[in-house]
């Protein structure tokens, strides 16, 4: 199964891509953060002007015109099919399966100090490893699952304080 991106450009524009398109971009790389690309007999020059790689969102500057840029992934498709948020995790303390599935790794420990974005388990679902973040800074309450274990879908993974 080939994964598609659906991006958003300056929340108006929608468009959806697959890997292999992406893929077959003509793109080369001139620095850390510049690049030439070469679309349809046209040459531009692009830049990354701010990134923000967890949130997937990013400031691009394509021939001297800025664009946001919103980059949702088959996990974030897959969350927003089945009707559950990644925002609203943040206003709770409680990290539940967002779907079915062998949790594979526990990454941290009763007591464990996190930031937002820390990696806290590894949950496999539907063939697809998903590595499940903090929502946000705090300290792990309690750990209601271990490696090897089978959870559903909303069920109590970790309590954060």
């Amino acid at each position: 199964m080939e994964k598609k991106f659906k991006v958003k450009v300056n929340n108006t524009s929608k468009f959806e891509f697959t890997e292999n398109q992406i893929l077959d971009l003509d793109i080369q790389a001139t620095g850390n953060t510049d690049f030439h690309i070469l679309h349809e007999h046209k040459s531009f020059k692009a830049s990354i002007e701010k990134s923000d790689f967890l949130k997937r969102q990013y400031s691009i500057k394509i021939n001297s015109n800025i664009y946001n840029i919103n980059i949702a992934n088959d996990l974030d498709l897959l969350i927003e099919k089945m009707g559950l948020s990644l925002g609203s995790a943040q206003l709770i303390n409680d990290i539940k399966a967002p779907m079915p599935g062998l949790i594979l790794e526990v990454n941290v420990e009763e007591g464990t100090a996190v930031k937002e974005g820390d990696y806290l388990l590894v949950l496999e679902a539907m063939k697809m490893e998903n590595t499940i973040t903090a929502p946000r800074e705090g300290v792990v309450k309690s750990i209601q699952i271990k490696n090897g274990e089978t959870v559903e879908k909303n069920q109590l993974l970790i309590e954060m304080e």
